[in-house]
């Protein structure tokens, strides 16, 4: 993009101009509508997490304990928060490391609005990008996060990818995405879901395995209702 089409709005910075990645399944437009990022933090976003891990999986408050953990933030990591949303997790991070820098993105531009408003700390910044293509430098962040939108994304294949280039050696990262359960295969699974809704469903093996073709070790994968925490380290 040309250095003038590049421009702050509403305290985030736009690295999109006319460009929308986000898709055009109803569960992915509906990323962009305003009320939905008025009630995302306090009541969608925990009525999703019961229904994809069940009333007996991890509350809200439970993940970020669990994103934490998988990040090992020490208090002076650069941290980036892919697909943040209204910055619920984004704040956490910069909490944890108050002498890094935390960078939320996303792709649309009423959840950066609601994360603005609703962040004070002052080592954050938002960033309107794509998790397709990230607009940061290899080896740029010591933690990389994704929770509960990998499966909303595209092309997660190639969001995978940027994950893995922007992560510094020894960098952590933690997701939280969908999981194949029951007795369709994840391709038959997929197909009904992602053309109803837009959500990817990923087969248990299949982002484990990327990560793992990708050099990352340390791999570990928790699986809860139809969803999957999975860490790893970059080498």
């Amino acid at each position: 993009m040309p250095v003038e089409d590049v421009h702050t709005q509403e305290g985030w910075l736009d690295l999109l101009g006319e460009r929308d990645p986000t898709g055009v399944h109803p569960g992915q437009r509906l990323m962009l509508s305003a009320t939905l990022a008025r009630i995302y933090e306090r009541l969608w976003r925990p009525l999703g997490a019961r229904m994809l891990m069940g009333l007996t999986g991890p509350s809200t408050s439970e993940e970020h304990r669990i994103a934490l953990r998988m990040l090992e933030l020490g208090g002076g990591e650069n941290v980036l928060d892919i697909a943040c949303g209204p910055g619920n997790f984004t704040r956490s991070f910069a909490r944890a490391a108050p002498a890094g820098l935390v960078v939320g993105l996303d792709a649309s531009k009423t959840m950066l609005t609601r994360a603005v408003s609703d962040t004070d700390s002052p080592n954050v910044a938002y960033v309107l990008g794509d998790a397709h293509a990230l607009p940061f430098r290899d080896g740029t962040f010591d933690a990389v996060c994704c929770f509960a939108a990998l499966y909303l994304i595209d092309e997660p294949a190639r969001a995978i990818d940027e994950t893995v280039r922007v992560l510094a050696r020894d960098g952590r990262l933690a997701l939280l995405a969908s999981c194949n359960r029951g007795p369709l295969p994840a391709a038959a699974s997929n197909t009904l879901v992602r053309r109803l809704t837009g959500v990817r469903v990923f087969d248990r093996g299949e982002l484990t395995g990327a990560l793992r073709a990708h050099g990352l070790t340390d791999i570990r994968q928790r699986v809860v209702g139809l969803a999957q925490f999975i860490s790893a380290r970059k080498p």
